[in-house]
C-alpha cells in the first residue's frame, strides 16, 4: 500500500455517532474492538487489505451476541 495510515469516517453501529478513525494498514488484516467515545459500547472492526486491487476494506458492526 502506498501509505500505512488511512483515515476513515464511520458511524457507531449502536448510537449512530459519527467518528473519525485512523487505520494502520502496516500490520495487514486486522480484527479488533474499540470503544465509541459517545455511547462507550464496543465497536467491532474487521480490516482487510486487498493488495491486488490496492484497496482497504473495512467492516464495522456491533457484534452483538
Amino acid at each position: 500500500m502506498p501509505q500505512d495510515i488511512t483515515n476513515k469516517r464511520i458511524s457507531c453501529p449502536h448510537c449512530g455517532h459519527y467518528l473519525h478513525v485512523s487505520l494502520d494498514t502496516s500490520g495487514g488484516d486486522q480484527d479488533y474492538y474499540d470503544e465509541c467515545p459517545s455511547c462507550y459500547k464496543d465497536i467491532h472492526f474487521n480490516l482487510h487489505i486487498d493488495e491486488y486491487h490496492q484497496k482497504i476494506q473495512l467492516a464495522v458492526d456491533s457484534d452483538d451476541r
